[in-house]
């Protein structure tokens, strides 16, 4: 199940984490938190709906269904968060990945800032993983975030917010693409070669959605996050121009 908002130029989002789930050969279901107008230029316009709704779409998902897996992606004001963390203790859901999205690609806000303190104390405890790219490690960190060694120092102050497992993605270092998880005790990396001419679209909605399904498919948490980055990887190496801006990943190939 992903939570997230709606991307109207399928690059990321909902979209994406749909796309995603369907190369892993996973049954994928959604609840939408926003829609966006959005192409890979930017985001033109944005409707956040009520903590309400949102609740009835997870309520009716939870109850039938249930979720092996759930990620959570643009969650926009703090009742979103707090609805999605209330539906998420109610179904006792235990396989949780947080990518804490903030911002877009294109610099939009995604996060309120009363919702990002909302989603540090009622949803972070609850996660399984969270998966921080620099940017948002550093802002929940309390500190910039420039380097592999205060990738993991931030790693380690975000634990302590209650995830049982944190993912900082070094995407935007220089040099080889390295990822750090960090399960309370030992920091494991996970290296890519970098491919230096992509600047692409919903690589972290893709990467949080591949270890979900990964995570449902029943795979350990490390191999999840390994075959993520694997994925990613050749979907960014795969990537091509739809419109004028941002490229976007090519979600179905292959192999990895």
């Amino acid at each position: 199940l992903t939570i997230a908002g709606s991307d109207s130029g399928g690059g990321a989002g909902i979209q994406a984490d749909l796309k995603t789930f369907s190369a892993f050969r996973v049954f994928g279901m959604s609840v939408l938190t926003a829609v966006t107008a959005q192409n890979s230029v930017g985001i033109q316009g944005l409707e956040s709906l009520s903590p309400e709704f949102v609740a009835k779409q997870l309520e009716s998902v939870l109850s039938d269904f249930g979720a092996d897996a759930v990620k959570t992606g643009m969650l926009f004001t703090a009742p979103v968060v707090g609805a999605v963390a209330a539906a998420l203790n109610t179904y006792r859901v235990e396989t949780l990945v947080v990518d804490p999205v903030m911002t877009s690609d294109s610099g939009d806000p995604l996060l309120r800032p009363d919702a990002r303190e909302a989603l540090m104390r009622e949803l972070f405890p609850l996660a399984l993983l969270v998966t921080p790219n620099l940017d948002e490690a550093s802002e929940l960190a309390g500190f910039p975030v420039t380097s592999r060694e205060e990738m993991e120092e931030a790693a380690r102050a975000i634990h302590r917010l209650g995830p049982r497992h944190v993912l900082v993605k070094g995407g935007h270092l220089k040099g080889e693409a390295v990822d750090l998880l960090f399960d309370g005790r030992t920091v494991t990396p996970f290296v890519a070669r970098r491919i230096e001419f992509v600047n692409s679209h919903g690589t972290g909605c893709a990467l949080s959605a591949a270890i979900a399904a990964g995570l449902a498919k029943g795979v350990s948490l490390p191999q999840a996050v390994a075959g993520a980055k694997a994925y990613v990887t050749a979907a960014i190496r795969e990537s091509f121009a739809a419109g004028r801006g941002r490229r976007v990943l090519r979600h179905f190939i292959e192999e990895w």
